[in-house]
């Protein structure tokens, strides 16, 4: 079967096989949020991106062996097992320069926009967008036999970018960054895997970002 990315807590993972990479899905937690792995297909090297809940569950996806695990933002739900999943595998610890300090594991390895992060021989490049929090991060596979996958974490879903708390300061930033970095730098083939629901593609999303604009969130 083909991947369609529409996964249920407690329910199977979602697995997408690419020329370099694999990247398996799964819903965990009362939050319903999203955790991803990526395997390199030439070393076996994997990263977690967002260690969110149920440790069990993830360690059971993971396996024995991690390298790293990616937080995308400070918010706890993307956080709460990192500490088993850490204790479990000896993985690393990356996360967005700026908010680091919110999460309560330390970090081992401080990402800003435009770092290179590799698994294995597959590179993932960072981008840092400010509005959801002051440090979020997004992480683009540019895939040389297809087109490029983002993992979102909270910045972008289907529909709109992440929540900005009623902040108009905040929704411009976050607003910014999402157009400039990720809709202007990458086709509308890109596919988006965002931290909680369903995966989109920019395509599916550009021709929406004028009411986004007008709305205000």
């Amino acid at each position: 079967m083909s991947y369609h990315g529409a996964v249920k807590v407690g329910g199977p993972p979602d697995v997408r096989e690419l020329a370099h990479l694999i990247i398996t899905k799964v819903a965990v937690g009362p939050f319903d949020n999203n955790a991803y792995l990526l395997r390199c297909r030439a070393t076996d090297e994997q990263l977690l991106i967002d260690a969110a809940a149920d440790a069990p569950a993830l360690l059971e996806t993971v396996g024995p062996e991690l390298a790293t695990v990616v937080t995308t933002h400070r918010h706890h739900d993307h956080w709460d097992a990192l500490a088993a999943v850490v204790a479990a595998t000896g993985a690393r610890t990356a996360a967005g320069r700026f908010d680091a300090e919110g999460i309560d594991v330390p970090t081992d390895l401080l990402l800003s926009d435009g770092d290179t992060l590799r698994v294995g021989a597959v590179e993932l490049t960072v981008r840092h967008l400010v509005g959801h929090t002051p440090g979020a991060i997004v992480l683009v596979y540019d895939d040389p036999e297809g087109h490029p996958h983002v993992f979102t974490g909270d910045c972008l879903f289907p529909g709109g970018v992440g929540n900005t708390f009623q902040d108009p300061q905040a929704f411009q930033s976050l607003y910014r960054d999402v157009t400039t970095k990720i809709f202007d730098a990458l086709p509308d083939e890109s596919w988006v895997y965002p931290g909680h629901g369903k995966d989109t593609t920019l395509g599916a999303e550009r021709p929406e970002l004028g009411a986004w604009l007008a709305r205000g969130w």
